[in-house]
């Protein structure tokens, strides 16, 4: 097991040093540099070399891969090409609300989707699973913007319920963010309880018809038992999967949403940075977005295998 777990940490690690050779290579590829972006009709004769020294563009590309990689692994994302202010504050600012978000639809939308995902397999083609599929196929199907702009129409511009945009500033302590992410947080759980809820459903059903589950209600084990005891255990670990991506989409993929809802986390801030054609700060998210997606998939992984004890004889068998 121990051999595993190392193996698993090490292609983790690994894969995020590929994916941030990748990153710089990428950002290396495009036409111009951080400073003719941000100076643009002014990036020549001393403002544009004093720019670069700043950065250290005028350094070879190797050596600043490897000073940014160092950098990267004690927290210093380098500095802004705007600004010049340092990134990683401000992308610690960002997270931070982005996980409020994040961590509010998780506490909602997984277990709503584990309860609607068990409960339309228990009931499967009667009432309770065709509306649980009729709605999941609705959050699966309808774009993230038109669900976020009929929520405002609906409960902030007609009812007035909550308020349509978040006005607090990014600095803002956690509180000022309530009600206004109540809006935000409800598209989505739309979205990640209709995947969750999909893939449960599939599991259970898939469980329910094995030979072990068979066998126990052969033996006379009670139903509550049997789907508690016998059913359950195996068909939620698949959901571990898919609950790990959607970890990763809401820390990163939500910027749709942010922006519709004017809310200051990452996803808005590499939105106005790709705007503002800031590359560091782009090179920057993306590191960190690619390492959170690889770190939530490993930890998904670790957890299956920790769970599974199937798994963990065939993976040592192997």
């Amino acid at each position: 097991m121990l051999r595993i777990l190392v193996t698993r940490l090490a292609l983790g690690v690994t894969t995020v040093a590929l994916v941030s050779l990748l990153i710089f290579a990428a950002v290396e590829a495009l036409p111009g540099d951080a400073c003719v972006a941000v100076l643009q009709r002014d990036a020549v004769g001393v403002r544009l070399e004093n720019c670069r020294r700043d950065l250290g563009l005028d350094r070879p590309a190797v050596a600043r891969y490897l000073d940014w990689a160092q950098g990267a692994l004690h927290g210093d994302l380098g500095r802004s090409a705007g600004s010049n202010a340092p990134i990683a504050p401000m992308l610690a600012v960002r997270l931070r609300n982005t996980m409020l978000l994040a961590g509010c639809a998780l506490a909602v939308g997984v277990p709503l989707a584990l309860l609607l995902g068990i409960l339309a397999a228990l009931r499967r083609e009667r009432a309770p699973d065709i509306i649980a599929s009729l709605a999941g196929i609705i959050g699966m199907t309808v774009p993230e913007f038109v669900s976020a702009t009929v929520l405002i129409y609906v409960f902030s511009i007609w009812l007035g319920w909550v308020p349509g945009i978040v006005m607090a500033d990014s600095a803002a302590p956690l509180a000022a963010f309530f009600p206004g992410i109540v809006l935000p947080v409800v598209v989505l759980t739309m979205v990640m309880t209709a995947h969750i809820m999909r893939t449960v459903r599939s599991s259970v059903i898939d469980v329910l018809a094995s030979d072990h589950v068979q066998m126990a209600r052969l033996k006379g084990v009670p139903e509550h038992r049997v789907i508690l005891v016998h059913v359950l255990p195996s068909a939620l670990l698949p959901a571990i999967n898919v609950v790990a991506l959607t970890v990763a989409w809401l820390l990163g993929g939500v910027v749709v949403v942010e922006k519709v809802f004017n809310y200051p986390g990452l996803g808005r801030f590499l939105v106005d940075s790709i705007t503002e054609r800031d590359l560091p700060v782009v090179q920057a998210i993306a590191l960190l977005l690619g390492s959170v997606y690889v770190g939530v998939n490993l930890a998904a992984d670790l957890l299956t295998l920790l769970l599974n004890p199937r798994l963990r004889s065939r993976q040592s068998g192997a």
